[in-house]
């Protein structure tokens, strides 16, 4: 089955499968596209002749291999992976099994960057988290030092009260 798949693969560029087919062709596909590459820097003629049987092993359609050694090896010379990309599709309608396209991706394609946003939001979150932290710490110790004030600030009335009622008896 995997051998058919990545037949359909190299000569169509993309097929749509189920899900679980698709996420079990990619490690296979690329397995034989890293054979193509191998045999794209190989100087010996017998070493492109030996990735070539093993990808036909596998595969088992001589003109699939013979376009993807041929045409597309050059494309991923540069690249050291993700020769695929998955992409869900939604739910096929007869047994509501989850679609997915595979594709092979462009030699040259950069991908996509992942957003920044996220980790912003991460050292935002930290930033918070610390500040919340010498907040609460800082509120500790103001009210460490409030009972002490307050003890100072009630003797004090205390000691003025006290000169205040001798002069009275005086």
């Amino acid at each position: 089955m995997m051998g058919n798949l990545s037949v359909a693969l190299i000569t169509h560029g993309r097929i749509e499968t189920t899900l679980s087919k698709a996420k079990a062709l990619r490690p296979f596909i690329e397995k034989v596209i890293t054979l193509a590459k191998k045999a794209d820097k190989a100087n010996d003629a017998a070493r492109k002749i030996h990735f070539r049987r093993l990808a036909i092993s596998r595969v088992r359609d001589k003109g699939a291999v013979a376009k993807l050694f041929d045409e597309r090896a050059s494309e991923f010379a540069d690249r050291e992976g993700g020769y695929t990309r998955i992409y869900k599709i939604g739910q096929r309608i007869g047994d509501a099994a989850e679609m997915a396209l595979i594709e092979l991706i462009d030699g040259n394609d950069e991908g996509y960057e992942k957003p920044k946003k996220k980790a912003a939001k991460k050292a935002t979150k930290k930033a918070a988290k610390k500040a919340t932290k010498k907040a609460a710490k800082t509120e500790e110790a103001t009210e460490e030092e409030a009972p002490a004030a307050e003890e100072v600030a009630a003797e004090a009335p205390a000691a003025e009260e006290a000169p205040a009622e001798e002069k009275k008896d005086a």
